[in-house]
């Protein structure tokens, strides 16, 4: 067993402000976002400009927080939130979902491409492989709060969560940051530097990112107030990934097919 570091989820304080590591890890992900998306527009036929990077993160953080509370409200907790309605604005509370974030992202990608004019793929293309340093900052926030740990376990690197009881649990969020963050990110930079057909680095992000999450799952604890949806192990975040899967496989047969169409 590897005892949990036991960080204080409060990095410091401004007076009675208090400023949350898991707000900073927010902050994180949006700072990679800026600098390698400046980096990629300076490339030839990139898709956006620099200038460009700058609105689809706005647009982007938008659509994370937005879709984020308001997927975990109808995905995760419906009946508490129709009995309490106000509690839907208390995010500092906790409570965001990642299949809500990426509706929310994908419909304000898809206005941000028509306002500027280019094709929606090539701006999902551009994006989708700066997504995941945001994703493995958020997992370091989520194990840094002690939550949304995994299932009791007898293999060595197995933790003693805060609030989940005396017994060693799989450090689920650690696995996200692997495989969510780091291999996706290294395999969707590097897949995305050469040309590719449109539509090909969106479905390739999908696929990847649904299986991941679905098989992570498997060692996850599922959410107490939904616990297994069916057979005692189908999870509501399996359920969510099981579309971006399917999505994504369609996308990419449908990319290679008409592979005349490039993007960057």
């Amino acid at each position: 067993m590897i005892p949990y570091p036991h960080i204080d989820p409060i990095a410091f304080s401004l007076g009675p402000l208090k400023v949350h590591w898991y707000g900073l890890m927010y902050l994180a992900g949006f700072a990679a976002f800026l600098a390698l998306g400046t980096y990629r527009a300076r490339k030839p036929r990139s898709a956006l400009t620099s200038e460009q990077v700058s609105d689809a993160l706005f647009y982007g953080a938008l659509g994370v927080v937005l879709g984020g509370r308001i997927g975990y409200v109808l995905f995760y907790n419906l009946p508490y939130y129709v009995a309490h309605p106000l509690q839907v604005f208390a995010v500092w509370d906790g409570g965001m979902s990642f299949h809500g974030g990426m509706l929310g992202v994908i419909l304000a990608l898809l206005w941000f491409a028509r306002r500027i004019g280019v094709h929606p793929f090539r701006v999902t293309d551009f994006v989708a492989p700066l997504v995941p340093i945001g994703l493995a900052c958020g997992r370091i926030g989520n194990f840094i709060n002690g939550e949304l740990w995994g299932k009791v376990t007898t293999l060595p690197w197995g933790m003693v969560f805060p609030n989940a009881g005396p017994l060693p649990r799989q450090p689920s969020q650690l696995y996200e940051f692997f495989f969510e963050g780091v291999v996706l990110f290294v395999t969707l930079w590097l897949f995305s530097n050469k040309p590719r057909p449109l539509g090909a680095v969106s479905g390739l992000f999908l696929l990847m990112y649904g299986t991941f999450r679905f098989l992570v799952e498997f060692v996850r604890e599922p959410d107490p107030q939904l616990g297994y949806l069916a057979f005692g192990w189908v999870t509501m975040g399996q359920v969510l990934s099981l579309p971006m899967i399917l999505l994504g496989v369609w996308l990419l047969l449908w990319a290679y097919r008409a592979g005349e169409r490039k993007t960057v």
